[in-house]
């Protein structure tokens, strides 16, 4: 039997996993698989929402004609490091795609991506590894998706842009289209805010919010203005 282990059971998970699930239905013999949640430095075993959940050591441990996983958490250095941990142990990624999700001609998709419902790719795309798209996500021709790069709900990613690893955007946010000699880029790392309008090219590392999407300040210096009593 082999077994597919979906590291974390967050809330994330636990949208994900019923989606796992009528996915790996859909493409193996039935019964000849067990789909579990993976929780490092779990104690005890438990069972939620009719899946067994496991410790990241007994998951590793555990005899099976073969393993595979997936990681449903938003944290893109945390993803990183567990699946650098899984694949170096010879685990192997799977993806996890809904049934209504849409996808066209001519893309490339890396290992260990998870579409969510309704969320479409149209064509000539690249994508990196372990890529979340969450519901009602789109991502049009001639995008450049790096590795470990989080979509929330609702992002509309236009066509000639470039996201750089470990990005995340936030829900409803609007990547304006880039031209191609000249893509919109959004940085490595970077963050783009709940409803943002981006209409440039975001640098590596910063948050933008609004619209259009400006970069936010923060500052760590005291206030040093006069105050007066």
């Amino acid at each position: 039997m082999d077994i597919y282990g979906l590291v974390g059971m967050g809330g994330f998970g636990r949208e994900v996993i019923p989606m796992a699930h009528s996915y790996l239905a859909a493409t193996n013999r039935p019964n000849n698989y067990e789909l579990v949640f993976v929780v490092e430095n779990l104690e005890n075993e438990t069972v939620i929402n009719g899946y067994r959940v496991i410790s990241d050591k007994v998951f590793l441990s555990c005899n099976a004609d073969q393993k595979y996983f997936n990681i449903a958490i938003a944290d893109s250095k945390v993803r990183e490091r567990i699946a650098n941990k899984m694949m170096s142990s010879g685990i192997i990624p799977f993806p996890i795609i809904a049934s209504n999700n849409i996808i066209y001609d001519n893309n490339t998709i890396g290992e260990g991506a998870i579409f969510c419902g309704f969320t479409m790719v149209t064509s000539n795309v690249k994508i990196g590894c372990f890529f979340h798209a969450n519901i009602y996500s789109y991502i049009a021709h001639d995008c450049v998706i790096g590795d470990f790069v989080t979509f929330a709900p609702n992002v509309h990613c236009n066509g000639r842009v470039v996201i750089e690893d470990h990005a995340y955007v936030g829900t409803g946010a609007i990547i304006k289209q880039g031209n191609d000699d000249r893509p919109i880029i959004i940085g490595k790392g970077c963050t783009v805010g709940m409803g943002a309008v981006v209409t440039k090219s975001v640098r590596p590392f910063s948050t933008v919010i609004g619209n259009p999407a400006a970069e936010l300040i923060r500052t760590t210096q005291p206030d040093r203005r006069q105050r007066h009593p």
